[in-house]
């Protein structure tokens, strides 16, 4: 894996590009000296938690013959205060689905997610208290 990061402003604007090009900008907030112009490195971390586990979980309900009509992820995500680094210390997974979906299948593929085949999340465990919940529509 190769990561590449260039500098767009004066102050703190990157934009990340990988081996296949796609782009992924992230900038510091006001109060940091940034132009809040992007996700903020930590924001963009925990938005990949929410990526990792989405793409598991859509996989699992694929090779399970669900119905995924429409997919959404909630990530709210607590860090600690007063503190340098200041760690995520908490983060709240909320999955909304759309479609034919079977209950039992769907907790599931979240836990196998969690607990299994998201790297994201078994990185962020170290320091983070992962939970997670779902809501079928």
């Amino acid at each position: 894996m190769k990561i590449n990061i260039h500098r767009l402003n004066n102050a703190f604007h990157f934009e990340a590009s990988n081996a296949a090009h796609a782009k992924l900008q992230m900038d510091a907030t006001a109060a940091g000296g940034g132009g809040n112009l992007a996700f903020s490195p930590v924001e963009a971390l925990v938005a990949s938690l929410g990526g990792c586990s989405g793409i598991d979980v859509i996989s699992i309900l694929n090779k399970q013959k669900q119905q995924i009509d429409e997919f959404d992820i909630e990530i709210e995500a607590k860090r600690a205060q007063h503190q340098v680094p200041a760690l995520v210390t908490e983060i709240h997974l909320n999955f909304i689905l759309k479609g034919n979906i079977d209950e039992d299948k769907l907790k599931r593929a979240i836990q196998l997610s969690m607990d299994k085949y998201c790297t994201v999340a078994k990185m962020l465990e170290a320091t983070a208290r992962i939970t997670h919940s779902y809501l079928i529509r």
